[in-house]
């Protein structure tokens, strides 16, 4: 009791990741890093988003048991600690879907229809029918999965800020219309991304088929790293680079030492050095660094049924704070 005392003084956090696919360098490099860091210093909630994955991914659902447990493993190896944050599945919780729908009652339609990411994602993903409410509703899912966890914060990039300030906007509204302040205003925690880019150049994306995943063996990290493109310009060993618009290069501003940085950009340039040696020492660097993930991945890899017993009990964790909230939603509703 006295733990969870004083896990509640601390301020909350809400986040989460949609399971349409295996996590690669980038997800870890900008969430999963971050949440390390968070969840040393407040009361994190981190959630899987199944119903969120069905807002694009509705037409072929048989992957998402695999992807939420892929997903869960990695999670689990990047060092997120079941004893100091709640790790749960969306669709274990169905409180999320009852305040989803009740405040869908007050929430106007033009606040969906504004949502930048509504139109962007809409041309990003033309192959898909995203004309469904589903789709124009997920800000309003994601403000239900935030509230109804009373969150302070919620860490995004800034692209992701005016789905927070959505949040912030139903939740005054809601306290307006029914005279009780039952959630706090939840706040964007801006987190600075890294730019990760893939092995073509372009941000590192399974669209794109261009990713490192987290669950690549030593192996294939290698091959992948073997054969990204460099500069366009250095077209033989004996011409000098420019470091600057190098993919490989990017990655060691993340995995490479600052002196080692720092001579790898002068040799480069004077091209005393080649790419192939240069993707040799990053190669080197970046399978150190994640040594110790490798080896805690290859610990859960066998061990399935201890990473889905800690997301149920994640997940039972996580539907007593919301039953709770919902309890305070009805009564300030008026409501059965």
């Amino acid at each position: 009791m006295e733990k969870k005392g004083k896990m509640m003084e601390k301020a909350r956090v809400l986040s989460g990741m949609r399971p349409t696919g295996k996590l690669h360098l980038g997800n870890y490099l900008g969430a999963l890093k971050n949440w390390l860091s968070l969840q040393e210093r407040y009361e994190c909630f981190y959630f899987l988003a199944d119903w969120h994955a069905l807002t694009s991914e509705y037409a072929d659902t048989g992957p998402l048991k695999s992807y939420i447990l892929d997903i869960g493993t990695d999670w689990l190896a990047a060092g997120l600690d079941p004893e100091r944050c709640t790790l749960f599945i969306q669709s274990r919780v169905p409180e999320h879907a009852e305040l989803h729908l009740l405040l869908s009652m007050i929430t106007p339609l033009a606040w969906l229809e504004r949502v930048p990411t509504y139109k962007e994602q809409q041309q990003e993903l033309k192959e898909k029918d995203l004309s469904t409410y589903g789709f124009l509703g997920y800000p309003l899912l994601q403000t239900a999965d935030i509230i109804i966890y009373k969150a302070h914060y919620v860490p995004v990039g800034v692209d992701q800020v005016p789905h927070v300030e959505l949040s912030r906007e139903i939740v005054r509204r809601f306290h307006y219309l029914y005279g009780k302040e039952v959630f706090p205003e939840p706040a964007a925690l801006l987190t600075e991304i890294p730019k990760v880019p893939g092995t073509d150049g372009r941000k590192m994306s399974k669209s794109y088929d261009n990713a490192i995943y987290l669950s690549d063996p030593p192996e294939a990290i290698r091959e992948k790293i073997r054969t990204m493109v460099t500069d366009p310009q250095r077209a033989r060993r004996h011409d000098p680079g420019d470091p600057e618009v190098c993919p490989v290069f990017a990655f060691h501003k993340i995995y490479s030492a600052v002196a080692e940085i720092d001579r790898i950009n002068q040799e480069c340039r004077s091209a005393e050095i080649g790419c192939v040696e240069c993707k040799q020492i990053l190669s080197q660097n970046l399978l150190k660094e994640m040594q110790g993930f490798m080896e805690r991945r290859e610990y859960y890899v066998h061990r399935p049924d201890q990473v889905r017993e800690i997301l149920e009990e994640g997940s039972k964790r996580a539907r007593r704070v919301a039953r709770e909230t919902m309890d305070e939603v009805r009564e300030a509703m008026q409501i059965a």
